[in-house]
Formats: structure tokens, C-alpha cells, sequence
């Protein structure tokens, strides 16, 4: 069967790289967390102190960032790598979390980024996340998927998330950090996050991973088989 495109687009904390990344599994595709490709310029500002203020500054700093996605034999998983460094477990941190949205939305981050996430999916057979991977980075997918949850939910998804390696974290710092994230990807105003036209909604506020799996396997498998 011909391979298609699949985009998973939402809010933060909505589980979108966990689904994705078991649909991928499920339908043999390789799944891509765009997202984690943010992160890991966002890693690289932090520790190289860019000017996000300075176009040649950040122009420069983009050319000496390689990224790229390898397999974890251990847990099954295609980790990010930042040149030559597995920085996986580096951007999950906060201090990226509360930058990363404001990286996101300087042109010249989403034009070096939006470039290798199109390169990547040129033959297909890929689950990417996202939020404007349906909108702007593969308008054309076949499946559009955008994923959402309540306030509460997300908070408490990422307080848990977070909570291991900062155990002095609050709720209100994460809701704080949430919303701010929020306002920015739905307000910047290149790719701002929006729901594609033909995309389908899964709120799964209410529904456990092993539900929203089915549904959107069978959303995927309506569109192969099609």
C-alpha cells in the first residue's frame, strides 16, 4: 500500500510525540518529533547565549547546528541528536520549556527547521508532530490529526512530567508556563498553531492512550486503505 503523510498537530501537553510516536510504530512509519527539533535549538541559544534579538546572530548560530534522529535500540525510540550529542533527556528541561516558544517564532528558526521536516518526509511513510506541521509544513497530508485537552488535564500531565527531576515545581508554575506557551504559538505571527480545515479533532481530555491509539489507527488506516 502507498504510504502517506500523517501530521499530529496541538497544544503542549496534549500527549501529540507519545500518540504519534505509537502510531508510528503500529503502521511501521517513522515518526518525527518536530518539536524536539526546537527544543534542540532552543538547547543550543541557551548554551551558546544567541541574541534572539539579532538576525546574524541567530543566521550564524543555525549554521552550526546539525540535527538529526537515530534509533534507540534500547527503548524502540528515534532520539534527537544535536551535533553528534544525544540531547534528548537536555531539552525536556524547563529552561528550555519556557524559551522554546519564543524561538520558535523567529522566521529565520521555523525556515531552517520547516526545510529539514520537509526534506525528511519527501518519500512518505512518516507520523511528524507538531504545531503547524498540517498547516505549513505538509499542507498536502493525507491524515491531519490535531490533538487537545483541557486545561487541567495538560497541567497535571506536565506537572507529572516534570515533577521527578524538579520536585520543588508547582501546579501554578506549570499552569503559568502552559498558558504562556499557549498565547505564543496561537498568536506569533509566522505559523502560528491553528487547526488545519481537513484536520481531525481528538480530544482525549477523557480517554485513555490505548483509546486514542484505536481511533486515530483507524482514521489512518481508512485513509491507506482509501
Amino acid at each position: 500500500m502507498k504510504p502517506i503523510i500523517i501530521t499530529v498537530d496541538g497544544w503542549s501537553s496534549c500527549g501529540k510525540s507519545t500518540m504519534a510516536r505509537q502510531l508510528a510504530r503500529e503502521l511501521s512509519y517513522v515518526f518525527i518529533d518536530s518539536g524536539a527539533m526546537y527544543r534542540a535549538i532552543t538547547l543550543f541559544f541557551i548554551r551558546h547565549q544567541v541574541d534572539l534579538n539579532d538576525p546574524q546572530s541567530i543566521v550564524a548560530a543555525l549554521s552550526k547546528i546539525q540535527l538529526a534522529f537515530h534509533l534507540n535500540p534500547i527503548n524502540g525510540n528515534n532520539e534527537i541528536w544535536m551535533n553528534g550529542e544525544n540531547v534528548e533527556a537536555s531539552i525536556r528541561e524547563m529552561s528550555v520549556a519556557q524559551m522554546v516558544s519564543q524561538v520558535a517564532a523567529i522566521k529565520e528558526v521555523r525556515a531552517f527547521a520547516v526545510a529539514q521536516q520537509q526534506q525528511i518526509g519527501s518519500n512518505k511513510g512518516i507520523v511528524m508532530d507538531g504545531r503547524d506541521i498540517g498547516t505549513a509544513v505538509f499542507p498536502e497530508a493525507e491524515l491531519k490529526i490535531f490533538m487537545t485537552a483541557s486545561i487541567p488535564v495538560r497541567v497535571q500531565r506536565r506537572y507529572q512530567e516534570l515533577l521527578p527531576k524538579h520536585p520543588q515545581i508547582t501546579m501554578e508554575e506549570v499552569k503559568e508556563n502552559l498558558e504562556n506557551r499557549d498565547y505564543l504559538d496561537s498568536t506569533r505571527s509566522i505559523s502560528p498553531l491553528r487547526k488545519a480545515e481537513d484536520a481531525m479533532v481528538l480530544d482525549n481530555s477523557h480517554l485513555t492512550q490505548e483509546e486514542q491509539l484505536a481511533l486515530a489507527l483507524s482514521w489512518a488506516r481508512e485513509k491507506i486503505n482509501h
